[in-house]
């Protein structure tokens, strides 16, 4: 179990801390949404977390297989719905430098696709996810 507790600020802001580590993070409401767009908002915060795991599910993976990783990039645009307002689409872009055998390209794929956030997120949210084996 991992705690995270968040106050509010005031103005649309908030403060979260990691309680394990004690790091924290501020959100801002987005600008298209009453906020200043002043850090990360919270549903810019999911999209981070679907990269983020992407590539940590794929560095974990690669290093059980022994698989150099190093360099690999995500790209992930958040879209917005309007009504309700909620996340509609997360595609997610990876490029992957190296060369890699087939069998090694079906692993970290496989992992991809089985990594936490993405297996969290509501089946309404389309999340593809695309990699470029840039070797």
């Amino acid at each position: 179990m991992v705690t995270i507790h968040a106050s509010y600020q005031g103005d649309l802001c908030c403060t979260a801390v990691h309680g394990p580590s004690e790091a924290s993070l501020q959100t801002d409401a987005p600008k298209d949404n009453q906020g200043l767009g002043r850090f990360f908002s919270p549903t810019d915060l999911v999209a981070t977390a679907l990269g983020t795991c992407i590539l940590t599910t794929m560095g974990i993976v690669a290093r059980r297989h022994g698989i150099a990783l190093e360099g690999a990039t995500v790209r992930v645009e958040k879209h917005m719905n309007d009504s309700p307002r909620r996340i509609g689409r997360l595609p997610v872009e990876l490029s992957v430098p190296g060369t890699f055998a087939d069998d090694h390209k079906k692993i970290l794929e496989r992992a991809a696709h089985g990594c936490p956030v993405h297996k969290s997120l509501h089946p309404d949210i389309d999340a593809p996810i695309t990699i470029t084996w840039a070797g």
